[in-house]
């Protein structure tokens, strides 16, 4: 019975360790408020094009050691140990011209109604998968991966592969870039008809995500 007891306990003390390890191989990097991080969508209709944006991401990437965070960092390509989950408040995106400027409350509203802005506050993405395909070819240069994931819009999830780029900007602080198509009736989002319903909004559009996560200091991180 003795023998069988310290048995238990070693396996015990060894989870513990593997458990203790993991978690300190494991780094948390939360999206940081004022750093420039914005998603930007792009549309057409038979009219012209449109677009807008929303000047924030939410979230955090839980990374493992094979995910680059710092310039020196040596990683060899492949599937990387790393899982995220980024939001932006649907009620954020405003409708813009082509300068940059905002366009009209009207087009805000239909996007609002499109997204159901009243039952779905936030449209969501969630990770799964991290490939990296090319290191940095020269300094400052970004670490190139396929990402796969799931985007959540208006209730409906769907898959979605998107190139990503990944640029180390300080210690523990990087950037992340990326672009990619969907449709709008993957997510039974209906074209919008405008002009009297002579025209309306075509199904593809495209994202674009620029997103900076960083490491919190103790100071931050204190704070609720």
């Amino acid at each position: 019975m003795k023998t069988r007891l310290t048995l238990f306990a070693i396996i015990a003390l060894l989870g513990f360790v593997a458990l203790t390890v993991l978690a300190a191989e494991t780094l948390r990097l939360d999206a940081l408020p004022g750093a420039g991080s914005k998603v930007r969508i792009e549309g057409t209709s038979s009219i012209h094009d449109w677009q807008c944006e929303a000047p924030f991401i939410g979230g955090y990437v839980e990374a493992g050691p094979n995910f680059p965070t710092s310039a020196s960092q040596d990683i060899k390509p492949g599937k990387v140990d790393a899982k995220a989950y980024a939001w932006i408040t649907a009620r954020a995106l405003k409708s813009l011209t082509k300068e940059g400027k905002p366009y009209e409350e009207k087009m805000d509203n239909i996007i609002y109604e499109k997204l159901k802005v009243t039952e779905f506050n936030r449209i969501n993405y969630y990770l799964s998968e991290l490939v990296l395909k090319e290191t940095p070819k020269s300094a400052g240069a970004p670490f190139i991966f396929d990402s796969t994931g799931d985007l959540v819009v208006a209730g409906v999830t769907n898959k979605i592969s998107m190139p990503v780029n990944v640029t180390v900007i300080g210690e523990k602080k990087v950037k992340i870039t990326g672009n990619t198509n969907v449709k709008m009736s993957d997510f039974k989002i209906e074209p919008q008809k405008i002009a009297m319903g002579i025209a309306k909004t075509g199904d593809d559009v495209k994202i674009f995500v620029e997103w900076v996560v960083g490491q919190k200091t103790a100071a931050a991180a204190a704070k609720p």
